[in-house]
């Protein structure tokens, strides 16, 4: 028999005080913040879903792995512990370790990339969009039209357009493509997973035209739990199975290991190439640190080799994805509108179909994001025009949407706390009609959305 009730399966074994706010005190932080929710201090946070980057707990026998680690600079035992852990899911030839995800782009980009290159995705994240415009290389997005609909109850949205990436490389030639990139699970289209057979499949056209697959696996466990839950024939399989054979139609993969791997730090860079993993070691000790730490501790690496392994528990992964899809459930049976299916690590509010009055260019997103802080404390995350609408050229257009993301960091929140972020939720949607939109009085020319300084219109 199963029960209805969402069972963790953990005990709290330490405990975090949160500071109730006002709404007073709520919309003073706000406007030393610039009306910008990166900008709050954690303390003014009540509910903090900003990202499931790094916030998440770490379990017991992680931190008893700190105190394992060794911090010798070279060739400390800690590395190899870390690097096997890597290859138990993901059996690269090189894996280099980085501080974060972003540093793994900023690497692999930055031997890769280039102006007059093309790289497609499936939807790429923001970190990765930079990374690759900053070499003045070209970032395109090539998911299924399912994946821009919100509504749209396909499996696997997060699915890459097999034959609008034949015509991208026939168009463009292979030549000019250096890397194709597949997103699991596709974090800017909805925390919506990607299919075992569109991996094989766009592996299939990657070879074919002698190109390489690289995934940006943040979120692998999640995606091969979708991938057994969801897919003909995957029914029963083991969860580090699923991620192995993911990996096998891969060449390589960055991952930032604050999101899957449960680390509150790291990351790494994982490929098959000789060549690509001498220069990218050569930027790595430039930039980051010696080929066996790369800008980590020696006890960190010990706290994700032991994260790795807890990542693809399947009680875990159960409890994980049914306790999202109960926020997410619960908003749209409340007349939320939501991105459809529930994704794994996050439930995505679709701010313009909510706010139907406040133009994509008066950053609705925005606006329900700085009302979900307003009302309730609960700290959410724009996915849309602010996040995407710069242009490499420095102008502006709307995203395909304007989504608020609400990421349940791993292990932290009990169901009392969602509950509260439903109520919170519903508040917000009865004030909907009344809410107006912002401007942007400051912003930088990349990643505009962490430092960006926002005025209510």
């Amino acid at each position: 028999m199963e029960f209805k009730t969402i069972f963790e399966p953990f005990r709290i074994h330490s405990v975090e005080p949160l500071r109730l706010s006002t709404p007073e005190e709520r919309e003073n932080a706000l406007k030393s913040a610039g009306y910008n929710v990166f900008g709050l201090r954690a303390v003014d946070v009540m509910i903090d879903l900003l990202t499931d980057s790094g916030t998440g707990a770490m379990s017991r026998d992680q931190w008893a792995a700190i105190q394992h680690g060794d911090e010798s600079y070279a060739g400390s035992p800690s590395w190899e512990l870390f690097r096997d852990s890597v290859k138990s899911l993901f059996p690269f030839k090189h894996v280099i370790p980085t501080h974060q995800g972003r540093a793994a782009e900023k690497i692999l980009f930055s031997v890769l990339g280039g102006e007059g290159k093309f790289i497609p995705n499936n939807t790429h994240f923001d970190t990765t969009r930079a990374n690759i415009e900053f070499t003045k290389a070209t970032a395109v997005d090539l998911v299924i039209p399912e994946g821009r609909d919100p509504q749209s109850r396909h499996p696997f949205k997060g699915n890459m357009d097999i034959v609008a990436l034949e015509a991208f490389i026939a168009e463009h030639g292979a030549a000019n493509i250096p890397v194709v990139m597949i997103t699991v699970t596709n974090n800017s289209g909805g925390g919506q997973p990607v299919s075992l057979e569109n991996i094989r499949q766009v592996s299939a056209v990657c070879k074919k035209n002698g190109l390489i697959l690289f995934l940006d696996a943040c979120r692998y466990a999640e995606n091969a739990w979708f991938i057994r839950e969801r897919e003909a024939g995957q029914s029963g399989r083991d969860v580090a199975d699923i991620v192995r054979e993911m990996a096998s139609y891969a060449d390589g993969m960055t991952i930032s290991a604050k999101k899957d791997p449960m680390g509150n730090i790291g990351g790494w860079l994982a490929l098959n190439d000789d060549n690509i993993a001498q220069e990218a070691r050569n930027l790595l000790i430039l930039t980051e640190g010696f080929t066996t730490y790369g800008g980590l501790a020696g006890r960190d690496l010990e706290a994700l080799a032991v994260g790795i392994g807890e990542s693809v528990s399947h009680d875990y992964l159960q409890y994980r994805i049914r306790s999202t899809a109960y926020l997410g459930n619960a908003l749209a049976e409340g007349g939320i509108p939501v991105v459809q299916p529930i994704g794994g690590h996050a439930v995505y509010l679709d701010a313009r179909a909510l706010l139907p009055h406040i133009p994509p260019l008066e950053y609705p997103g925005q606006a329900l994001a700085i009302a979900l802080y307003q009302m309730g404390g609960v700290r959410g995350c724009e996915i849309g025009t602010v996040m995407f609408g710069m242009q490499p050229d420095g102008s502006e257009k709307a995203a395909a949407m304007d989504l608020v993301r609400l990421a349940i960091p791993r292990r932290t929140y009990t169901q009392s706390h969602i509950d509260y972020v439903i109520e919170v939720c519903l508040a917000v949607r009865e004030l909907a009609p009344k809410l107006a939109g912002y401007r942007i009085i400051e912003q930088p020319k990349l990643l505009r959305h962490f430092t960006a300084q926002f005025a209510p219109l």
